[in-house]
């Protein structure tokens, strides 16, 4: 099973401008898990998390596809796929 885990900071202009879109993705039905960095240090130092935002892509536990920065929704919905 597809996943995107999408890293993200409460005080990132880029990530509160993005977040709407991963909302709407989410209640899609896309499988996004949304972390905040600061909230979990652990699971940003697991992915060597250097630059908020950053979407990574998982299927079946293995990544497949890194991305720094915000990416087009539609975009994200092909990967998941």
């Amino acid at each position: 099973m597809k996943q995107l885990k999408y890293f993200t900071a409460s005080w990132c202009g880029p990530c509160r401008f993005f977040k709407p879109y991963i909302i709407e993705l989410i209640r899609d039905g896309e499988n996004i898990e949304m972390i905040d960095i600061d909230a979990n240090p652990e699971q940003s130092q697991k992915y060597q998390i250097m630059s908020v935002p950053t979407l990574i892509f998982e299927e079946d536990g293995e990544i497949f596809a890194k991305r720094n920065g915000a990416m087009d929704p539609s975009e994200i919905k092909a990967l998941l796929k």
